[in-house]
């Protein structure tokens, strides 16, 4: 009879600790697994691959498991969270971030840290990161973490929440809401071509009206037989199919913006890496000249007779200096410094010759700007610290300029590819024209440079013609001079508005490739052609060698000029000659400065503009420890601490929940709750403990349900203890506190001999049950007695 009640009440068998999975919950499982699996796949423009599905079907597997497996052992809506998320930390290093994991599988210190990062950063990272994203290592995390929660949330609802109520049609409908958010966020942080939309878009809608029309449920089940039923459900869904297919196929065709009117997030906001934060490269050119002439920067292998190293593209003069353009400038041919992985995006004005397997080898060399050929296509760093800074690296595809914020320094290695603008002579290029390439203003140009622009482009008509002609001019009629000791006369440094004037108002032409070059570019610019600045290096490649050194006095300059179909071409002005005649010598001047005052920025001091690029050491002395555990003791520690942490963490939080529950319940109110007080802490953690402990009876009859549960029955009397309750509650007597306590006591006891007659799984997982208010507040108000 009594367990005739308890199946009653329960609705399964006593000592059931498991819920079971209906076939419809699994089926609306499956459906809501399938929608944000449709939903994950637009990720693909962002990432430009399928690499990203190993994090996003990783989530979705990790996060459906976990909702299933806590619904099935009814943890607390608190538990499933907690479990949730030691889940995540755990078993997701595999899925997200490989390449950091210890022994393939295990999570790290690193993994762990990435794990976190990519789940608040990654966000913001896959819309500013220029596509294909292969960085930094932490940016698969955001498919990764994506899936796990919209997983989670939907076979949570879909075994809790629309089993309860699986007539209520409005609720199939809110469990679409996740896979839905998940669909619109690939949209939204994808680019302008999405992937494979309306094919996506229709399965997507059509599968989701299927669901909802079978899953809805009316009266027509009465009244028709099954197969009736059954016919009219495949009926509609035909209908649904074909209806779906032709309008949404027709109203895609005619309401889709072009690719260029699509909204996505990364149109409309800044990439946040600013170059002008940093120093201009050609201020430092005379420390190279001047101060580490000899010295050995790095060394190339690789490299091909003729070959230059590019260092920084300057397309912005101030009037004081050329500089890097800013993220504010809209110019299309600056581009922009984006975080880029191994590859980079690949120019789209060039002539190229292809360059593989070039190495680059740190050695004295140690500034932010990242030594390259060409236009690399892709870049991976070998040796050294910089091996583990790539979240670090920066590229500017339109100038072929590449930025390491933490800096370059001795030991780094890195090995590229890349493409070369092929070397066009003179004559072919007598009938190309101009590229439209939109540059940015240049400001503050001395009126001589116009002057002499048109003085010597002279009666050339073509615009290779005339830059031939000012090249030529410059070279013929100028000397070089790096303002040594041992030069014939003094050339102070510079390239701003006065130090042009100079070179152009002495009686000789006197300066290095800084000044000439800077000259030459804004000529062409005044003469209305797309032109720039380039750093770099000229080393002697000597055939055959297997690595070039490259020394302070290989730094050279040159001026690129943008030709439509040929790409950027290379102009040369600085002229050979160093020897002036000496009756054309100069009236000697006093030696000034030996850098130009460069202007100021609102976030910049002069002195940094004019100060060589260099990053200060910090001082390590200080910071040196006595005793440093190796790096692998930390590993093993951090693996096993972190777990241990994240297991233990939950167990003392809800410990203490139990402790203030407890005593509450047993030191507050008259004395007869706190006798109550004994009974509800008992069945509350029988509950814990995997008892079902039927609600809407009274205490006998709990008694003795309970008591058929526990395998060794003669050793509890619950029955007793309720009678005894349920007398200290009803009687209307005054209890003491001796009999208070007798009853906690006797309570305490009954729940140890429970607890120990279940096995070692049964009692750990009661350490991380609480007994959900719900369940009080329901037993309370049925008046159980």
């Amino acid at each position: 009879m009594t367990e005739t009640t308890i199946d009653a009440a329960t609705s399964r068998p006593i000592g059931a600790d498991i819920r079971r999975v209906t076939p419809r919950a699994w089926a609306d499982i499956a459906v809501l697994l399938v929608l944000t699996v449709l939903a994950v796949i637009g990720f693909e423009p962002s990432f430009g691959g399928y690499g990203f599905l190993l994090a996003g079907l990783g989530g979705i597997v990790l996060g459906a498991a976990t909702g299933i497996l806590a619904s099935m052992f009814r943890l607390t809506a608190l538990m499933t969270v907690l479990a949730a998320v030691a889940a995540y930390f755990l078993l997701g290093t595999p899925f997200a971030v490989p390449s950091q994991a210890t022994l393939f599988v295990l999570p790290s210190l690193q993994s762990l840290a990435s794990l976190a990062q990519g789940a608040v950063f990654g966000w913001a990272d896959i819309v500013t990161l220029s596509t294909p994203i292969g960085a930094p290592k932490y940016i698969a995390v955001v498919p990764y973490v994506a899936t796990w929660i919209v997983a989670l949330v939907s076979t949570t609802l879909a075994t809790r929440w629309l089993a309860a109520r699986p007539r209520t049609a409005w609720r199939f409908g809110v469990a679409l809401i996740a896979p839905l958010a998940l669909y619109v966020t690939g949209i939204l942080i994808g680019t302008d071509e999405p992937y494979q939309s309306g094919l996506r878009g229709i399965v997507f809608g059509v599968l989701a009206l299927i669901w909802l029309g079978w899953r809805r449920q009316g009266a027509t089940v009465a009244q028709s037989s099954a197969s009736t039923l059954r016919n009219r459900k495949l009926a509609g869904t035909a209908i649904i199919v074909a209806g779906s297919i032709l309008l949404g196929g027709v109203a895609g065709f005619w309401t889709a913006p072009p690719n260029d009117q699509r909204f996505v997030l990364r149109d409309e906001i800044q990439p946040p890496f600013d170059p002008l934060d940093y120093p201009s490269p050609l201020s430092g050119f005379r420390h190279y000249t001047k101060q580490v002439t000899d010295d050995v920067l790095f060394t190339v292998s690789g490299l091909e007779v003729g070959d230059t190293i590019r260092l920084a593209t300057l397309d912005t003069f101030t009037g004081k200096l050329w500089n890097v353009t800013g993220p504010e400038s809209s110019a299309n041919g600056s581009g922009s410094f984006e975080l880029v992985g191994r590859e980079l995006p690949t120019p789209t004005l060039i002539t190229p010759v292809q360059r593989d397997d070039v190495t680059f080898t740190i050695e004295g060399y140690d500034d932010v700007w990242l030594p390259s050929l060409g236009y690399p296509t892709t870049l991976s760093f070998t040796g050294g610290d910089a091996e583990n800074e790539t979240d670090n690296l920066r590229y500017n595809a339109s100038t072929g300029t590449a930025v390491l914020t933490s800096g370059l320094r001795k030991g780094d290695t890195y090995t590229l590819d890349a493409e070369v603008q092929k070397v066009i002579p003179v004559e072919q290029l007598a009938d190309a024209k101009i590229a439209n390439i939109e540059l940015p203003d240049i400001d503050g140009s001395p009126d001589i440079v116009t002057v002499r622009a048109g003085e010597y482009a002279g009666s050339a008509t073509t615009p290779i013609a005339q830059l031939e002609a000012i090249r030529l001019a410059l070279t013929n009629n100028g000397f070089l001079s790096h303002g040594r000791a041992s030069d014939t006369v003094p050339s102070r440094a510079g390239h701003g508005a006065d130090r042009i004037t100079d070179l152009f108002e002495r009686t000789q032409m006197v300066g290095d490739q800084e000044q000439y070059a800077s000259a030459y570019a804004l000529m062409a610019r005044s003469l209305g052609y797309p032109a720039r600045v380039v750093m770099g290096y000229a080393p002697e490649v000597v055939e055959g060698q297997s690595s070039t050194p490259v020394t302070g006095d290989d730094v050279t300059v040159w001026t690129e000029v943008a030709f439509a179909g040929t790409g950027w071409v290379s102009f040369n002005p600085t002229p050979d000659e160093t020897d002036i005649p000496q009756d054309q010598v100069p009236k000697p001047q006093s030696e000034p400065q030996p850098q130009v005052r460069q202007p100021p920025r609102a976030d910049n001091d002069d002195e940094d503009l004019l100060s060589p690029v260099e990053l200060e050491e910090s001082d390590d002395t200080d910071k040196e420890l006595g005793f440093l555990l190796p790096g692998w003791v930390w590993v093993v520690a951090l693996s096993i601490l972190i777990p241990a942490i994240l297991f233990f963490t939950p167990i003392l939080i809800i410990g203490a929940i139990k402790t203030r529950r407890a005593r509450k319940r047993r030191t507050m109110g008259a004395r007869h709750d706190r006798v109550a007080g004994a009974w509800e802490e008992l069945t509350d953690r029988y509950s814990e403990l995997g008892y079902v402990v039927p609600p809407k009876l009274t205490r006998i009859l709990v008694a003795d349900s309970l008591e058929q549960q526990v395998q060794a029955p003669e050793a509890l009397r619950l029955r007793g203890l309720a009678i005894a309750t349920d007398e200290a509650v009803f009687s209307g007597q005054e209890i003491d506190e001796a009999r208070s306590e007798i009853v906690w006591t006797e309570a305490m006891a009954a729940v140890a001999v429970a607890h120990a007659t279940l096995g070692r799984g049964r009692r750990l997982l009661s350490r991380f049950r609480v007994r959900s208010a719900r369940d009080w507040i329901a037993r309370k108000g049925s008046g159980t007695s």
